[in-house]
């Protein structure tokens, strides 16, 4: 898998209250402070909506938040989301604040390995990688059962956090 990290301000926008947290505590009063309103669900997706400060109209993306099951300090929102141009669509990841950056950001899909995308930026909320949702991987995600997400504390440590991949395909094509 090829990725392409490039960072989209204005559909960044969409996605400023949509936060991963360090506790579950935190995700839940996360959820309650996250932007926009959920349009839609779809198995484990939602359709979150908003219109950013500045933005001409409403932008949405589809999204899940998850927390790694045997390490519940470490949690994930997973966001796809076309650019407000209908030109590209993206793949963006929040990791937490912590995480090994030169490593990367994993991706398995059903025990698949499809490759690492870099961080490309943090903010107090955590880490974002983002790659082009290419026609591949889109196909990939759409036919899969459970995406493995893998973020690194050490070189040789990496937390995988499963993502359920039900609904994927359904919500994706509501996206406006």
């Amino acid at each position: 898998m090829a990725f392409a990290p490039k960072l989209n301000r204005c559909a960044g926008a969409v996605l400023a209250g949509l936060m991963l947290t360090s506790s579950p505590g935190l995700a839940t009063q996360a959820a309650a402070q996250q932007a926009g309103k959920v349009k839609s669900s779809h198995g484990s997706w939602s359709i979150v909506c908003d219109t950013p400060a500045g933005a001409p109209s409403e932008q949405c993306a589809l999204m899940q938040n998850v927390i790694a099951d045997d390490r519940p300090e470490v949690g994930l929102s997973v966001v796809v989301l076309k650019t407000a141009d209908q030109q590209a669509r993206i793949l963006r990841v929040l990791a937490p604040l912590g995480v090994l950056l030169p490593s990367g950001l994993g991706l398995n899909v059903d025990g698949k390995d499809i490759g690492r995308a870099y961080f490309v930026r943090c903010f107090s909320d955590g880490c974002y990688a983002e790659v082009i949702l290419d026609e591949t991987l889109l196909t990939t995600l759409r036919g899969g059962t459970t995406a493995t997400f893998i973020v690194f504390q050490t070189p040789e440590e990496g937390i995988g956090i499963p993502v359920d991949l039900a609904g994927f395909t359904e919500g994706y094509a509501a996206l406006p």
